[in-house]
C-alpha cells in the first residue's frame, strides 16, 4: 500500500459538534441506514477529540410530543456516553440548526474555536443547518463525508423515484458550498485543544460580541 492510499489530515479543529446521534435515529427499525458505520465513525471522531483536548459538543433534539425523539423516552436519550468535564458539553435543542435557541455559538465563541468537524444525522437537515449557520458565523467547517447520514427520500408518484440515503447525504453536503471541506473522510480529521479555557455553562457572550473571523 502506498502512502496516497492513506487518509490525508487537514488542519486540525478545535471542536467537534455531534448532531442528534440519538437512540431512534441510530437503533431499531428507524435507524438510517449504514448506521453502524456512521457510529464507528462517531465514536473514533469523539476519542480522537478527546485525547487531542479539543471541546466536544453532543447537540440533542427535542422533538415534539409524540416523535420518535420526544424528551425523555427512550429515542431521545443520546447514543454515545458523554464524559463529564469542561470540555464536553451537551446542548438541547428545539430547531434543526443547533445554533438556534441555544448556547453554542457563546460556547465556541468563549473556548476560541475557529474551526469546527460537524458529523451525525440527519445529512440535509440538522447537519447541514448547523453547518451552513457555523460557516456563516465565519467558522472553517469539516463535515466528514463517512460520518454524516439520513433516512431515504421515498418516492414521489409521478415526480421521482425513492432517492438513496448516500445520495441525498453527498447532496447536502455539497449544497453547502464551495467553502465547507465535505470530501475529508472521518480518519483525516485532526483535533487540537480550543484556543482558551472553556467558560462556564449559560455564560453568554457579552451584548454586541462580534462572531468569530475566518
Amino acid at each position: 500500500m502506498t502512502d496516497s492510499a492513506q487518509p490525508v489530515e487537514t488542519p486540525p479543529v478545535e471542536a467537534l459538534i455531534v448532531v442528534d446521534v440519538q437512540s431512534a435515529f441510530v437503533t431499531g427499525d428507524g435507524a438510517v441506514p449504514g448506521a453502524d458505520r456512521l457510529v464507528d465513525r462517531t465514536t473514533d471522531l469523539i476519542a480522537r477529540a478527546r485525547r487531542a483536548g479539543a471541546l466536544v459538543v453532543h447537540l440533542q433534539n427535542d422533538g415534539p410530543p409524540g416523535s420518535e425523539d420526544e424528551p425523555h423516552t427512550p429515542g431521545w436519550e443520546l447514543h454515545h456516553r458523554v464524559e463529564p468535564g469542561p470540555l464536553e458539553r451537551v446542548i438541547r435543542k428545539p430547531e434543526d440548526d443547533g445554533f438556534l435557541g441555544t448556547p453554542l455559538g457563546d460556547v465556541l465563541t468563549g473556548a476560541g474555536v475557529r474551526a469546527v468537524a460537524v458529523c451525525g444525522v440527519m445529512s440535509e437537515m440538522c447537519v447541514q443547518a448547523t453547518a451552513r449557520t457555523a460557516l456563516a458565523r465565519g467558522y472553517r467547517v469539516v463535515v466528514p463525508h463517512d460520518a454524516h447520514a439520513t433516512q431515504d427520500v421515498p418516492a414521489a408518484p409521478g415526480i421521482a423515484g425513492t432517492i438513496p440515503a448516500a445520495t441525498v447525504s453527498r447532496v447536502a453536503a455539497y449544497a453547502l458550498g464551495s467553502d465547507a471541506e465535505v470530501t475529508v473522510p472521518a480518519a483525516g480529521v485532526a483535533f487540537t485543544a480550543p484556543g482558551r479555557a472553556l467558560p462556564a455553562p449559560g455564560r453568554a457572550r457579552p451584548p454586541g460580541a462580534a462572531a468569530p473571523g475566518p
